[in-house]
């Protein structure tokens, strides 16, 4: 193969768009002239020596298909290109206004518009200011030509919408789902009791179901010890139970990899590895039993699953749906719960424990920081611990006498 040094590719020639993004983007000095051609890029996709009737709405129409381009050539699915493309047009059809003219308060008025009429939940608000943000940094970027263009044709360019003063995020600080509340540790032990209790209890009543029950105690405990979300935990193998090298008396079960980690739109499923924490090393003996003593029961053959049916199948979030359902009625927790509350029981618990937060970010498989913080709720006690040591800090001697 020839070496990328001996290609001359013209700016304006038809190479594919998506090698000229590849080449763009290697850090080669000898490609930095290519930067005009990235998929998206005005002058790719604005006819030229061609004077529009609608010149507004044709450069509008451009910068949809460019940025139809440029998601398509970062393996965007095209379901979420296409609802991302309806949103800007929606935007565009409300404010009555083009992108170059769009200001904050445009968004804002976009925004208070949907709170009134269609949109209720808050994330599909942040969502749609997302979305909006995406398209109007593509238009910013100056690789794409777009700002040239703008100021040419209309004299005015494209600026930000949606900023840290008047984003969702920056408005409140907590915005947990009540449902998904953390757990306190009285009410893990309280429905994990329930669970163990239950194989007992069916096996009482002569009927089938006891090493089911088992398998889903089990599994709920796997969920909490690790944080994970229901289909992580479903779609488990036996492989993905993992050696760590730094946790060596905990065997095959000091990690788990993660395979079906949750997609960010548009994308495939993420993987991550999660370290077994000492304050949760009591779940080796549960999976230890799982593996050793009750899967072998399902006489599962060479599935390859980690999690087995009755029916030789692999369990399904719905069946830990219903898991965690029957656990929770039997321990009389709040009805409001489900199963995603142990996964925020896991990230607030890790904040207890001491652990740094970029850590539990990691083990829970978040981009953001912020997102990792929507999920923690620490405890009053945890709370006065630190307000304990604090007071402890500062005042030494006389704190230790007053209390």
């Amino acid at each position: 193969m020839l070496p990328r040094a001996s290609f001359r590719l013209d700016q304006r020639s038809t190479v594919d768009a998506t090698l000229l993004h590849l080449l763009q983007h290697s850090g080669d000095p000898e490609c930095e002239d290519l930067s005009g051609d990235a998929p998206g890029a005005a002058h790719l996709v604005l006819a030229g020596n061609v004077v529009p009737l609608d010149p507004a709405a044709t450069v509008f129409d451009a910068m949809l298909e460019g940025w139809r381009r440029q998601q398509s050539a970062r393996w965007i699915k095209a379901s979420t290109a296409t609802a991302r493309l309806r949103l800007v047009r929606r935007f565009w059809d409300y404010s009555g206004l083009y992108p170059w003219q769009w200001t904050p308060a445009e968004g804002e008025a976009f925004i208070d518009h949907l709170r009134a009429t269609t949109v209720h939940a808050l994330s599909t608000a942040r969502a749609y200011e997302v979305d909006i943000s995406l398209f109007v940094e593509y238009l910013l970027d100056p690789r794409y030509g777009w700002l040239d263009a703008c100021e040419e044709r209309f004299g005015e360019v494209p600026q930000e919408v949606f900023h840290e003063g008047n984003s969702i995020a920056h408005r409140q600080a907590y915005e947990g789902d009540p449902r998904r509340r953390p757990l306190t540790y009285d009410e893990v032990q309280a429905l994990f009791d329930a669970a163990d209790s239950l194989p007992a209890k069916i096996a009482a009543r002569g009927v089938k179901g006891s090493v089911d029950a088992a398998r889903d105690a089990a599994v709920l405990k796997t969920i909490y010890a690790f944080g994970l979300r229901r289909a992580e935990a479903a779609m488990l193998d036996l492989a993905d139970l993992r050696r760590s090298r730094k946790a060596l008396q905990y065997g095959t079960f000091g990690m788990l990899m993660v395979r079906y980690g949750k997609a960010p739109k548009g994308g495939v499923p993420k993987r991550r590895s999660v370290l077994l924490v000492p304050e949760m090393d009591w779940v080796v003996d549960t999976l230890k039993d799982w593996v050793t003593d009750l899967r072998p029961r399902f006489t599962p053959g060479n599935h390859p699953a980690l999690w087995i049916t009755e029916r030789r199948g692999r369990i399904s979030p719905r069946l830990i749906n219903e898991a965690f359902v029957e656990a929770r009625t039997e321990a009389g927790l709040d009805a409001n719960l489900d199963p995603h509350c142990l996964r925020h029981s896991f990230v607030t618990h890790l904040t207890e424990f001491g652990y740094p937060a970029r850590f539990i970010q990691e083990q829970v498989g978040h981009s953001f920081g912020s997102t990792t913080e929507i999920y923690t709720g620490v405890s009053n006690e945890f709370r006065n611990k630190l307000l304990e040591a604090a007071l402890r800090d500062r005042l030494g001697d006389e704190w230790d006498a007053t209390s």
